[in-house]
């Protein structure tokens, strides 16, 4: 997705937004045009607050004041908007190749509202197609877990960075699992969560309300079924 459809997708996304909302701010590129847009708006007197799902997306914030709150300070949160990396057709996300997955799991949970913003090319028909399922684990478990998965089927792998273990801001490993098309990711994803030493995983079911798809020919919605 070329870098304006990225901020015209953004731009959409702030429509959602109204003054005084307590607001999730996710990660990656198509979330930085949303909270710089957003920055820009609370210079123009937009009174709002937020919660990041990542130390980038804190400190952008931060940078283009964006006021920024934590859980200690709220219960909950009227809207989130983040981006994914596999949207269904039942709006089932695939997230976490940006290693925020924890996080963003946490935040959406606390959310009246959960929009994302995705490019075309993330529209699968089955989550799995396109992309490894992130697995957020205990450090200690990392070998563990990636056998437990291996024997489930699919190929795990230990999320490395110039060659060294990458680590979430969670101070936790990600494997990124390669699994063949996935029948039903909710209880795959209640699978996951109860392996001993997984933290969370990338699967999100059931979950966003709507999706804002960027593509050639525009910017299109796509709702959650009643």
């Amino acid at each position: 997705m070329n870098d304006s459809l990225k901020y015209r997708a953004a731009v959409a996304a702030l429509d959602e937004v109204r003054a005084g909302m307590t607001l999730g701010l996710g990660t990656g590129s198509t979330v930085t045009h949303y909270i710089r847009e957003l920055g820009r708006r609370v210079g123009e007197g937009l009174e709002v607050r937020a919660v990041a799902t990542s130390l980038r997306s804190e400190a952008l914030a931060r940078e283009v004041g964006v006021p920024i709150v934590t859980f200690a300070d709220v219960a909950s949160l009227d809207l989130t908007v983040d981006g994914a990396d596999e949207v269904s057709p039942q709006l089932d996300l695939t997230k976490g190749l940006g290693g925020a997955l924890v996080r963003e799991k946490v935040v959406a949970r606390a959310s009246e509202r959960f929009v994302i913003v995705v490019d075309d090319s993330k529209i699968v028909d089955r989550l799995g197609t396109r992309s490894p399922i992130p697995v957020e684990v205990v450090p200690f478990a990392s070998d563990v877990v990636s056998r437990r998965l291996r024997a489930i089927g699919g190929e795990p792998r230990l999320r490395r960075v110039d060659g060294e273990p990458f680590v979430s801001d969670n101070g936790n490993h990600v494997v990124d699992w390669r699994v063949e098309p996935i029948d039903d990711p909710a209880a795959l994803e209640r699978d996951l969560k109860g392996i001993t030493g997984v933290v969370d995983s990338g699967l999100f079911t059931n979950m966003a309300d709507r999706v804002i798809v960027a593509g050639a020919s525009g910017v299109r919605s796509l709702e959650r079924s009643p």
